[in-house]
């Protein structure tokens, strides 16, 4: 009698595994890089400029090519752009840990961002090109639970690793993660592409886009370090923003366009990318300036303001694979706009409870709640993104709101900053006339305004003096953080009425990909 064989994993489990440990590279190397950059600093004899570039390098590249890369899966094949994403990816982390100069640094860290470019839209197109939609919505929120342990794992890997061997290692450590993503993929992932598309590339398109994101990005980056008024600045973020109008009427007017206008039409793909916007706008502006508050405000250890988020990300952990299947049952609506709600109200939460005695009640409750809007809301508005386009343009799709996502942050760090400065400058310049510090030590605060609650005293102030200096300057950043906090809730506040007004009810409705204008569906 002949035992029965093993029953294999279902070939979608095989799909999520692959998209899981080829994304875990970049968002392993994202949270790890930032916690190397003492080491490799002391390391390397960098500069902070030079640091700055280390992070910032990295960033202009990926957000610059994320939609070419969706592009390509699309055109080329999804499961062959992902693979050459993961052999390049790697490549590139090898190339930064044997980087003998911070210069050296520096271009494998560009490498990394085209290499990231190819393989993160590509891991949510695999997934999307490998489920019916009614399972979709599931497996989606999985790989967005793997995805925040990753996040989660990040900073602690990376600091036992650097305690344990080097700096170097956290790039290393991508060699084992790419070797068993690469086996899966090959092994177990089916190939998928745009059937329309016939190999073919839009290659003007590709070029405006992929140039006006990389102006724009690089604006955004340079303008804390520069002003908004440098010429570079001027010219490099009005040059972005004509290059990418000049992509549109090219795509409008293209016979097969890297990026289909008729995904704009849809109210719903329309919608969800300015969700998108909004809310991860919302998240980086939190995690850039909460750390600030506490650390130099409220005096809390640098470990407990590290420690803040992670409310946040076990709730992503544990509720995201359930929000996935809510959206498969009820539809976008519900779980987005009842998140941004939720994200809404933790913001205020900030405000409210911020002058709390004990982090329990002043950042753990607020993050709580954050995490839990989060949670409701990441899988499925993630996945009303590739819903809401065609099939064959997942890629595309996913591309485009991966790029969304990057340039949020980059907004909330650069506009949310600018309201930062001018709200601390000003009630820093109408508080301490009214104080008795010494006319010098007045305007040696005034002339450190930039650096915010981070600039050091002058050394000349008596104890009282020092303790009235570090009031004004704790009270101007608190009232500046308040009116961040408050445009932050403001516009989840307005993602929750464009969830009500431009996502459906039903995933069906999500799924359909309707010419809003006509009525005419587009080809799926």
């Amino acid at each position: 009698m002949r035992r029965p064989k093993a029953r294999a994993a279902p070939p979608g489990n095989w799909v999520v595994l692959a998209a899981v440990l080829g994304s875990s590279m970049v968002f392993l190397d994202g949270s790890t890089v930032n916690v190397s950059l003492p080491a490799l600093q002391a390391s390397l004899g960098a500069s902070v400029i030079d640091v700055q570039w280390v992070i910032n390098g990295y960033t202009l590249f990926l957000a610059a090519l994320l939609m070419l890369g969706g592009s390509l899966g699309d055109h080329l094949g999804r499961k062959r752009t992902f693979v050459v994403g993961m052999v390049w990816f790697t490549l590139a982390s090898v190339w930064c840990g044997l980087a003998a100069n911070v210069t050296q640094l520096i271009v494998g860290r560009a490498l990394q961002g085209v290499g990231g470019a190819l393989l993160t839209p590509g891991s949510l197109a695999l997934i999307n090109a490998s489920f019916p939609k009614g399972q979709r919505g599931g497996a989606i929120g999985s790989w967005s639970a793997f995805s925040a342990i990753a996040a989660a794992a990040g900073p602690i890997l990376g600091g036992w690793l650097i305690d344990t061997f080097s700096w170097r290692w956290i790039f290393f450590i991508n060699v084992p993660l790419a070797a068993a993503a690469i086996y899966v993929t090959v092994r177990h992932v089916r190939e998928s592409r745009d059937a329309r598309a016939g190999g073919r590339l839009d290659y003007l398109g590709a070029a405006l886009v992929t140039l006006g994101l990389g102006g724009a990005v690089y604006a955004l980056l340079e303008a804390s370090a520069r002003s908004w008024t440098d010429p570079v600045i001027v010219v490099t973020g009005l040059g972005g923003l004509a290059l990418l109008a000049a992509f549109v009427l090219v795509e409008a007017r293209s016979a097969g366009p890297m990026v289909p206008l008729e995904l704009f039409r849809s109210r719903v793909f329309s919608g969800i990318n300015v969700i998108t916007l909004l809310l991860y706008a919302n998240l980086a502006g939190l995690m850039f300036f909460l750390p600030m508050f506490l650390i130099q405000v409220r005096g809390f250890s640098a470990t407990a303001a590290g420690a803040a988020g992670l409310p946040l990300v076990l709730l992503l952990l544990v509720a995201s694979s359930w929000s996935g299947r809510l959206y498969d049952r009820v539809g976008p609506r519900a779980p987005v706009g009842g998140g941004a709600l939720l994200t809404a109200a933790a913001l205020v939460m900030f405000v409210t409870l911020g002058d709390a005695p004990t982090f329990l009640v002043a950042v753990t409750v607020p993050m709580i709640v954050m995490g839990a809007g989060m949670a409701l809301l990441v899988a499925p508005l993630t996945t009303t993104v590739m819903a809401a386009a065609p099939d064959e343009l997942a890629g595309t799709a996913s591309g485009i709101n991966n790029a969304v996502s990057r340039v949020a942050g980059l907004l909330a760090i650069g506009v949310l900053g600018l309201v930062m400065l001018a709200t601390f400058a000003a009630d820093l310049a109408a508080t301490l006339p009214a104080s008795d510090l010494p006319q010098p030590a007045q305007e040696a605060l005034l002339a450190a305004r930039n650096d915010l609650a981070g600039m050091a005293l002058p050394p000349e102030l008596t104890p009282r003096q020092a303790a009235v200096a570090r009031d004004a300057v704790g009270g101007a950043f608190t009232l500046g953080f308040h009116r961040v906090l408050y445009g932050m809730a403001g516009a989840a506040v307005v993602a929750a009425l464009l969830a009500a007004t431009t996502l459906p009810g039903r995933r069906a409705a999500a799924a359909s990909t309707v010419d809003d204008q006509s009525g005419r569906r587009a080809p799926t």
